[in-house]
């Protein structure tokens, strides 16, 4: 089978190996004629993106690039890089990276010029109404990774450092126009991102598929996208030019961002305060305590669980399945617990308090309470 295809769903997709060839023609098919590559500092100097900016620069759109992304991005990175934007007289965004440099890429698209802080569009109700939705650049997502999804997606994560919150930001805008998802640009990921980003890809699915929300479509890409990671993430980590494999983990990062439409829960909702007040690596975070999750879940998710573990071939219901996962975080190297993270005992309560304000925690198929929720954090360390 050839792992190539254009898809519409639900943007327009170009998928297959060696389509980074086609960027420039891409970005003038939305209107760029000055595009702001942003990407975060650690792929700023690799080949990959000297050949994506040399790509742009043959075509006659220069070779703008703005790197000053960290990997739990914040405000202050955003302000930085709306400099750079206005600076050079950019008029669209080519995000290309990891979940980071994606986030942040639609970030500066949506605040060029608009009239609220970027607080005032967090995803509450209907908040993003309050935009100026002409005023949103356009967007051209590039993946390095597999495992956000964001390159699907119509919000962003910023960390408020004011808070040491992660609030998600969204709006209709922000999804990109057009996605090129080509897998030769993750075979160069260090194993231990590979593994982080590809467990991220699996919480997405997983905890879509546990939401007690309804939600039918979401229900079945999570379920596929859970079968595509167990099969093809332990491939992709032995072996990295594997581009069937890298493939197979691109199309279900992007099946886990579309899935989670459906919800999500207490993995991320402990993950994110962590991430913000530590600065962890977002899909090794949610590796570290996802089987702890499954077992808190399992009064509500085991039945669920035990059908899903015999689509995907895993004997033995809820414990066979939960095996399985602790198997694959070790063949991944995945820190044990959130103490070999450096996560603190006395910041748990602190943590408890922010993971309860999360929007995730509104998907977890067992109400999250403070009590519960201070229980799996010590869990989880």
């Amino acid at each position: 089978m050839e792992l190539s295809a254009d898809w519409s769903y639900p943007t327009t997709i170009k998928f297959g190996a060696g389509r980074i060839s086609e960027l420039a023609r891409h970005c003038r098919s939305v209107g760029m004629a000055r595009p702001l590559l942003v990407t975060d500092r650690g792929l700023a100097s690799l080949p990959i993106t000297a050949h994506a900016l040399g790509i742009l620069d043959a075509a006659g759109l220069g070779r703008a690039i703005f790197s000053e992304v960290d990997p739990n991005p914040t405000e202050t990175n955003m302000q930085t890089g709306l400099q750079a934007y206005r600076a050079g007289g950019h008029d669209g965004v080519v995000a290309f990276g990891g979940g980071s440099a994606l986030d942040l890429g639609k970030m500066i698209a949506l605040m060029v010029d608009q009239p609220v802080s970027v607080w005032d569009l967090e995803d509450i109700g209907d908040w993003w109404t309050r935009a100026n939705p002409d005023t949103i650049a356009p967007i051209i997502a590039v993946p390095t990774t597999a495992g956000t999804g964001s390159e699907v997606g119509r919000a962003g994560v910023l960390t408020d450092r004011a808070t040491n919150r992660k609030k998600i930001i969204f709006h209709p805008r922000l999804m990109p126009a057009v996605t090129l998802c080509d897998p030769e640009l993750t075979t160069g990921m260090p194993a231990i991102i590979t593994a982080g980003t590809g467990m991220d890809a699996l919480a997405h699915c997983m905890e879509a598929y546990c939401s007690p929300h309804y939600h039918p479509m979401s229900q079945g890409i999570a379920l596929e996208g859970m079968r595509l990671v167990l099969e093809n993430l332990p491939r992709a980590y032995a072996a990295p030019d594997d581009l069937e494999a890298r493939a197979q983990m691109m199309s279900a990062a992007a099946m886990g961002a579309v899935a989670f439409q459906k919800g999500l829960g207490a993995i991320h909702a402990l993950s994110h305060p962590v991430g913000a007040v530590y600065n962890t690596h977002h899909g090794t975070t949610n590796a570290v305590v996802m089987p702890m999750v499954l077992a808190f879940n399992r009064p509500a998710i085991e039945d669920r669980i035990a059908r899903a573990a015999a689509y995907l071939g895993i004997a033995g219901g809820f414990d066979g399945f939960l095996a399985h996962i602790m198997d694959l975080r070790a063949a991944l190297s995945i820190p044990p617990g959130l103490g070999a993270m450096g996560v603190e005992a006395e910041r748990l309560d602190a943590l408890t308090e922010m993971a309860l304000q999360d929007p995730s925690c509104g998907g977890n198929p067992i109400r999250m309470t403070r009590a519960n929720t201070r229980a799996l954090f010590e869990a989880c360390m």
